[in-house]
């Protein structure tokens, strides 16, 4: 006996409708979403922008617009964080600079000490700068007039300089300088080579007392950075010097706030 066949189920035209209400649901709380978070609650702001001016150590006061509510409530807490922001940076900016400052005056200090009787005799000078610690030796103190080879003395007085200098990591730039006297010799022609010869020997030492090479740098400015006048053979005996500066780390220039900013504006006219 033959089977009945199947009845064959009608395929649902309309199964779709179910996917697209879905897809409506979906969007209309996603509108809702969008429009609650764009709401601007003016009182709340005002909160956020004082907690986070608190929060950041800001004595700056906000002061809340009463026009434009909604916007001026927004600009204000913008502001408020960002003045908070930059004094924040400005401070830690501040304790850079002064534990450099710290560094270089004890710095100064060592060397002062290491170069006593050379600064007691004057021939030796110990100053901090902006740039970072100076010390100026008279050319005497370490060459025979016309020469480049460091004097047995001076390589004691150097040595001990750079025992100083070993556990920094700052660079330091020496500098060779002379009168304003021509020199012609076979060595030397003139007082461009006599001066970086003798920067170059002070550098070649401090390697061999075991400063970092990659640290230090030989210059040559032969007689054309004078300290004094070379119209006496005292100016002349000053201007004839070897310079050694340890430089002070560089750090960012602190930003200005904006009540700082519109002090120092020139006025409009």
């Amino acid at each position: 006996m033959s089977r009945a066949p199947r009845r064959q189920h009608e395929e649902n035209q309309d199964r779709w409708l179910i996917s697209y209400s879905d897809f409506i649901t979906l969007l209309f709380a996603l509108f809702v979403v969008l429009y609650a978070i764009s709401k601007v609650d003016e009182e709340k702001y005002k909160e956020f922008g004082s907690s986070l001016n608190f929060a950041f150590g800001s004595l700056v006061a906000g002061k809340a617009g009463t026009q434009n509510a909604g916007k001026g409530a927004h600009d204000e807490a913008q502001g408020v964080l960002l003045q908070a922001i930059i004094e924040r940076r400005n401070a830690k900016l501040a304790e850079q600079q002064r534990k450099i400052n710290e560094a270089m005056q004890a710095i100064s200090n060592k060397l002062n000490s290491v170069l006593s009787p050379l600064v007691k005799s004057d021939q030796v000078s110990v100053t901090q700068t902006a740039k970072g610690v100076v010390v100026d030796i008279n050319a005497s103190a370490l060459f025979e007039q016309g020469e480049a080879n460091l004097q047995k003395n001076a390589i004691k007085t150097l040595s001990a300089v750079a025992k100083v200098l070993q556990e920094g990591t700052d660079a330091i730039e020496v500098e060779g300088h002379t009168d304003d006297i021509p020199i012609y010799t076979p060595q030397f022609p003139s007082n461009w080579e006599l001066s970086a010869a003798r920067a170059s020997s002070v550098v070649r030492l401090f390697i061999e007392q075991n400063v970092a090479a990659e640290r230090l740098r030989a210059v040559g400015l032969a007689s054309y950075h004078p300290i004094a006048s070379n119209d006496t053979p005292e100016g002349r005996a000053r201007n004839r010097r070897v310079t050694i500066t340890i430089v002070a780390p560089v750090i960012e220039r602190p930003l200005q706030t904006t009540e700082e900013a519109s002090e120092a504006a020139p006025p409009v006219k």
